[in-house]
């Protein structure tokens, strides 16, 4: 028959805790889990258990044993087995593991048989540690005896989860009681307008809370501190012993920007020397200083804190009623949340000169002292260029694009109404004047006419000699007046075929005239045939804007700087401005004349680019801003 253990209460050597109580339980973990452990063996009739801590290096620390081993035993086999079957839990995440424990052979067959069991501890995420028991089973017992205890464990663990469930409620509950109290602090001082009346309040409602005798507050003033607000006080000397070791206590919080207590922690790590001479002339008392910090006056680099410590409160109250961890951890909130506000009403109610005083030593300290070194170095080129620009003296020049053009251009028109026979030049064709036969004009017909007016002219001459030896004398003159047009008119049509081979009366090259597409075409008297121009005497057309033509002036040098070749600039000296402004890509221009000083042998004209005539040395500054400092006087009329 199974044999179940269910006790009521219990204990190491005897019930003292049970189950229900258990789960109500409000008392320290190490003392929970002694209970929770004995409890756990007494249900489960195991011999021995343990509760271990996996740490995140991997080492296994035994949190409750029981019984409880002796200070100087070493570590139990069972322990040990423990130990390792926790280590595979946590690797493999599996559930209960139970693996038989032999302590020893024997020959009877009755011997009670031992097993260990090992139970996962799981928080959320993983598992965090686990529960081993030995439990020893009669051979005789039926089969299902392991596993009912096994089962009887398993839930008596969510005992353990319950309370840590507990415990984190009643730790928010306790930071939400903390917190209550913080705000209500700082809502007492926020209901006031005034330094002085806020300072107060602080130490008044601080001294209710707290169960302070006395509570002040001071501001660091200089080097020292200096109390402004005694609790239950409104005026006080500060030549009193009282108000000289208080403020000297104060000093040592904010001196080491510290909480300072007295009777001070046993592994304090400040010193409270001046504090414990307080408590000492006027008490003794339980001291207490927290310091409260506000902006810095000099500033923080990105990344740093801010705040520094600007004032101090201290507490004092009877020395049997100490200040615990508590007390102080919501002191403490409660002076961080008051400590903006009361910084920015101790600036704003000082007289006018200390306000400006500290503003001007804020500046100082932001511009010399050791912090923001990269805006601070920036800042200063940023100032140095502001001096070259407003004092270094630059060439200003009046700019617009340009194009090359010949001074001279000879134009090569069809002479007469006819038809083009050959064409003989090309563009780029060096012409010479007078030599060089640009193109032919077809001629047949003028040369019949020619014919016919040679025999018309005959036939008038032989008329006129035989009216003469016939002595009509009128008719010998109409003849003669007849031959004399036709004369004129072979002449002409000598002339005019002298013309048809197409000559230049300048030398140059030919920059207008691919006619060989045009052979055959008809021509009339005037027709542009070909343009013949100089490449040795060229000149440029700058289109300046109306807003720097006044600044130009005949005679003044600049540089031009073609497309084609940008770093080769060709000097200039201006020698005329057109007085009528043209319009340019939708703005006012006017052309001037420049004549080139010199000139290269890739230099072309209908070349383009970009042409700076030097005006004058002014600065930078001026230079720069001229055309926006131009826009806003047009805009504002001034």
């Amino acid at each position: 028959m199974e044999r179940v253990a269910r006790p009521t209460s219990v204990g190491e050597s005897g019930p003292s805790v049970s189950f229900e109580q258990l789960a109500h339980f409000e008392g320290p973990p190490d003392e929970f889990l002694d209970h929770l452990l004995a409890g756990q063996c007494s249900l489960a009739d195991a011999e021995r258990g343990a509760i271990l801590r996996i740490n995140p290096d991997g080492a296994v620390q035994p949190l409750a044993v029981h019984p409880r081993l002796p200070r100087s035993a070493t570590t139990a086999v069972w322990l040990a087995m423990a130990a390792e079957s926790a280590r595979r839990l946590i690797s493999s995440d599996a559930g209960t593991s139970v693996l038989p424990l032999r302590e020893g052979e024997s020959d009877n067959p009755n011997a009670l048989q031992r097993h260990l069991l090992t139970l996962p501890i799981r928080s959320t995420s993983a598992v965090r540690g686990a529960a081993a028991f030995v439990i020893a089973i009669d051979p005789r017992a039926p089969a299902s005896e392991l596993p009912a205890r096994r089962e009887r464990l398993e839930l008596s663990m969510q005992l353990l989860s319950l309370y840590e469930m507990r415990l984190t409620l009643d730790a928010r509950e306790t930071d939400l009681r903390h917190m209550k109290v913080a705000l209500e602090v700082s809502a007492a001082v926020n209901a006031h307008d005034r330094f002085v009346s806020a300072a107060m309040a602080l130490c008044n409602e601080v001294a209710s809370r707290w169960h302070g005798q006395r509570v002040g507050l001071g501001f660091l003033k200089g080097r020292y501190v200096v109390l402004r607000a005694m609790s239950h006080t409104e005026r006080f000397d500060r030549r009193m012993q009282l108000i000289q070791d208080l403020e000297a206590a104060m000093e040592e919080s904010l001196d080491q920007d510290v909480e300072v207590l007295h009777p001070p922690d046993a592994s304090a790590g400040y010193v409270s020397r001046a504090t414990g001479n307080f408590s000492q002339r006027h008490g003794p008392v339980a001291v207490v200083s927290v310091p409260i910090r506000g902006p810095s006056l000099i500033g923080a680099s990105a990344g740093e804190d801010s705040a520094e410590p600007r004032a101090v409160l201290t507490i004092d109250r009877p020395i049997d009623d100490p200040f615990d961890a508590a007390q102080i951890r919501t002191l403490r909130l409660a002076c961080d949340l008051c400590a903006t506000r009361l910084v920015d009403l101790y600036q704003r109610d000082r007289w006018f000169g200390a306000r400006a005083a500290a503003s001007a030593r804020r500046g100082l300290a932001t511009l010399i002292g050791p912090t923001h070194t990269w805006a601070k170095l920036l800042s200063l080129l940023g100032f140095a260029a502001i001096l070259f620009l407003a004092f270094a003296r630059g060439h200003y020049r009046a700019e617009g694009s340009f194009v090359i053009e010949p001074t001279r251009r000879q134009i090569v028109s069809a002479p007469f109404d006819g038809y083009l026979e050959s064409v003989h030049v090309k563009i780029g064709d060096p012409v010479q004047a007078d030599v060089t036969v640009l193109a032919d004009f077809e001629t047949a017909e003028l040369r019949l006419q020619l014919a016919s007016a040679r025999a018309e002219a005959t036939a008038e001459r032989k008329r006129a000699a035989l009216a003469r030896r016939q002595g009509k004398e009128a008719e010998a003159q109409i003849a003669d007046a007849d031959a004399a047009r036709i004369d004129a008119q072979i002449d002409l049509l000598e002339h005019t075929i002298g013309q048809a081979a197409i000559r230049s009366a300048t030398s140059g090259v030919v920059v207008v005239g691919d006619l060989e597409r045009r052979l055959g075409a008809p021509f009339k008297t005037g027709d542009l045939l070909f343009e013949v121009t100089s490449l040795e005497d060229l000149r440029a057309e700058i289109a300046v804007p109306e807003d720097q033509i006044s600044d130009v002036r005949v005679a003044q040098t600049g540089q031009l700087a073609t497309a084609s070749f940008p770093g080769d600039f060709l000097p200039f000296v201006v020698e005329h401005i057109n007085p009528v402004a043209e319009v340019l890509q939708d703005q006012n221009v006017f052309k001037v004349r420049v004549r080139l000083d010199e000139s290269r042998p890739w230099l072309r004209p209908g070349m383009a680019g970009t042409g700076k005539i030097d005006v004058d040395r002014r600065s930078y500054l001026w230079i720069w801003t001229r055309r926006f400092v131009n826009w806003v006087r047009m805009k504002l009329w001034i």
